[in-house]
């Protein structure tokens, strides 16, 4: 049967729930905005030192338009971002809410993820066109606050975990970096990880490559303003071209499955790698089999598969496209297959699974 006959075939109470889940879908897609629209016009931070407020208020400490704070807190309130008091006619942002919305400190920012979301929405329609040819659409090609979006959600998170637990979770990495190390962080984008890392060890070297350009300068900026251009230097290079040899740590943060040849590119590492080296890979959380990723953390992670990542892979040859959900059966297989005589979960996160690889 390929069409619907009758009405009795339908059940009419679940075909309206799920129509008010799709009203509750398209709410939660405009929000993406909202929260964007909020973080660069100050308007949370503004609810966070202020609070209970009116949109009045807060239009006029903002220098901002009256009748948008007022649809905005509106719509806030709907989503339940801030509640609203009916007899006061005032906004509060709860003190947990606050944390997440204004506090980039906190591994709980989410701002940079809506940014990152709200990129690559925009983008959606080049997707459609190279989905119907099977292409792809690298990186580069997107707009800035896909890039800009990713740093500023991953960055918190790499703060609050890459030196107080995920390097120590290494088998002897920690020490070795403290003694002086000579560390390559592939894929590096604007730099944060190798910068992080580069604070916390300074008796150690780092080199970060990206094939970026663009990325990389914003990269030698940001290390010249924390100091560390002493230690660090940025290169403009493929995962399959980064330099030197017998490197202490080897590491990847959340870039491997947007490689077109994640194989070739653990071949390399094997390379540059020295004998008791270690290769560090943060990938996004996941597990082997798609029902293990059934989950808002994997039903986000999937999107941006469909819409960023696989697309990012699909760009470059041979275009693997192992997806952002690839898991660690897929992941050890990469490592293995290069050469790697040891792999293991090291560390997790409800964002990030980091692996420990081994010559």
């Amino acid at each position: 049967m390929t069409s619907i006959d009758t009405e009795k075939q339908i059940d009419s109470d679940r075909l309206m729930g799920f129509v008010f889940r799709a009203v509750e879908e398209v709410g939660a897609s405009l929000n993406c905005a909202l929260v964007v629209m909020g973080d660069q016009l100050g308007w949370y931070r503004d609810l966070a030192a202020h609070g209970p407020v009116t949109a009045a208020e807060m239009a006029e400490r903002t220098g901002t338009g009256e009748p948008y704070a007022r649809e905005w807190l509106n719509a806030q309130a709907a989503g339940g971002f801030v509640e609203y008091d009916a007899g006061t006619g005032r906004y509060t942002l709860p003190a947990e809410h606050a944390v997440a919305l204004t506090d980039e400190s906190s591994p709980a920012f989410l701002p940079g993820f809506f940014q990152i979301a709200l990129g690559t929405v925009r983008d959606a329609y080049r997707i459609i066109d190279v989905a119907r040819r099977g292409a792809g659409l690298g990186w580069h090609e997107h707009n800035d606050d896909v890039r800009l979006g990713c740093e500023r959600f991953f960055r918190p998170g790499y703060a609050a975990n890459l030196v107080s637990s995920w390097l120590p979770a290494l088998d002897g990495v920690a020490a070795k970096l403290e003694r002086g190390a000579t560390v390559a962080d592939v894929g590096c984008g604007h730099g944060a990880s190798t910068i992080l890392m580069a604070q916390a060890y300074p008796r150690s070297s780092f080199t970060g490559s990206d094939y970026h350009p663009e990325s990389i300068a914003t990269a030698r900026d940001r290390a010249a303003e924390a100091g560390v251009q002493d230690r660090v230097r940025f290169e403009v290079r493929s995962a399959t071209g980064a330099t030197g040899g017998g490197h202490d740590l080897v590491t990847m943060f959340d870039c491997l499955h947007d490689m077109g040849d994640p194989a070739g590119a653990a071949r390399h590492v094997r390379d540059i790698i020295a004998p008791d080296g270690t290769w560090m890979i943060v990938e996004p959380a996941a597990g082997d089999n798609v029902e293990d990723n059934l989950t808002p953390v994997g039903r986000a992670y999937y999107g941006f598969s469909a819409l960023l990542c696989t697309p990012a892979s699909l760009s470059q040859e041979p275009g693997a496209a192992i997806g952002t959900q690839a898991g660690p059966a897929r992941i050890r297989e990469i490592a293995t297959t290069a050469g790697f005589s040891r792999f293991r979960l090291a560390a997790q996160t409800p964002f990030n699974n980091v692996y420990e690889a081994r010559p």
